[in-house]
């Protein structure tokens, strides 16, 4: 027996399964909105998370980046270093949660100078496996600016992840923007091989760039790799990872439409509003209205933690 995540208490989320959290998120038909966090960055309100601040402005996933499994630490939270991180976002939060790591290719061709990130932010196995007793729901395998992940090496990560817990957390595999790469840019960034090598791989949602957020990027050629990908089973994530997450209201709701004419299951918003750290917090509920309306939004927004 499942819910829609639409209609999930905090108390539901404690002993779900990864194909009932999937199946939950597939129950919502396009209506899931997924906020991204740096968690490293100071809280745009001083004494309240940023991760508390998403969940308030309608998100119903949280996704965490520069999370370190080796040195776990979320800025504002009242236990914000060591391995009880997590499961405290969920004791205030109540949602599910992912974290990002990422797929380095030492040999891809980077435009800029490449930016180094801490062994704990690698996908490799035993960070995955660390995740995952630390608490998370999901993992990302995924690229932030200047880091040189590729697709080969998502397909790589997916794999071994697949072989060793995949049974247990939830694979998510794409890229929103071109992570320094300068081979996978605009179009080139995803097709439908890509997409068949993440699924073959084993992975249960494939990530997109959010139509008129990646240049050459449009709705028509989402929804043909969104359509693509349900053809497996999986589930598709429409992402705003080009800082489109701080644009105005006008635009947040034209690509959330956009996304949600895709046939998206998940909306990714990013982490970069005005200020490093999180979306515009109006904009989360703006998009969340677009594509859910006030009442689905003023629920989720409302809803104690202590149910």
């Amino acid at each position: 027996m499942y819910k829609r995540i639409l209609d999930l208490n905090s108390s539901d989320i404690v002993d779900m399964t990864k194909e009932e959290k999937l199946l939950s998120i597939k129950a919502a038909e396009g209506r899931t909105v997924l906020s991204e966090v740096i968690t490293i960055a100071p809280p745009i309100l001083y004494d309240v998370s940023n991760v508390e601040l998403a969940s308030a402005f309608g998100a119903d996933m949280l996704l965490l980046n520069s999370y370190d499994v080796n040195k776990p630490k979320v800025i504002g939270l009242p236990i914000n270093e060591g391995e009880e991180v997590i499961r405290e976002i969920k004791r205030l939060t109540g949602r599910l949660i992912g974290i990002n790591l990422e797929p380095v290719d030492l040999e891809a061709d980077i435009i800029d100078q490449r930016e180094a990130i801490s062994e704990g932010r690698l996908s490799t196995v035993q960070n995955v496996q660390k995740a995952l007793e630390q608490g998370a729901d999901m993992v990302v395998f995924t690229g932030n600016p200047k880091t040189g992940v590729t697709n080969k090496q998502i397909v790589n990560a997916t794999k071994k992840t697949r072989e060793t817990v995949g049974d247990k957390i939830i694979i998510t595999a794409g890229k929103m923007h071109a992570a320094g790469s300068g081979r996978e840019t605009g179009s080139g960034l995803i097709d439908k091989n890509t997409v068949k090598d993440f699924i073959e791989a084993g992975c249960d949602i494939v990530l997109l760039p959010a139509p008129g957020t990646v240049p050459g990027m449009t709705v028509d050629y989402i929804r043909n790799l969104v359509e693509y990908v349900h053809s497996f089973g999986k589930l598709a994530m429409t992402s705003i990872g080009t800082s489109q997450e701080g644009a105005d209201e006008s635009t947040i709701r034209s690509i959330a439409l956009y996304s949600k004419m895709t046939g998206a299951d998940i909306h990714h918003i990013g982490d970069s509003g005005m200020v490093l750290g999180m979306a515009t917090p109006e904009n989360i509920m703006i998009y969340s209205i677009a594509i859910k309306g006030k009442r689905h939004t003023y629920r989720r927004m409302a809803r104690s933690v202590n149910r």
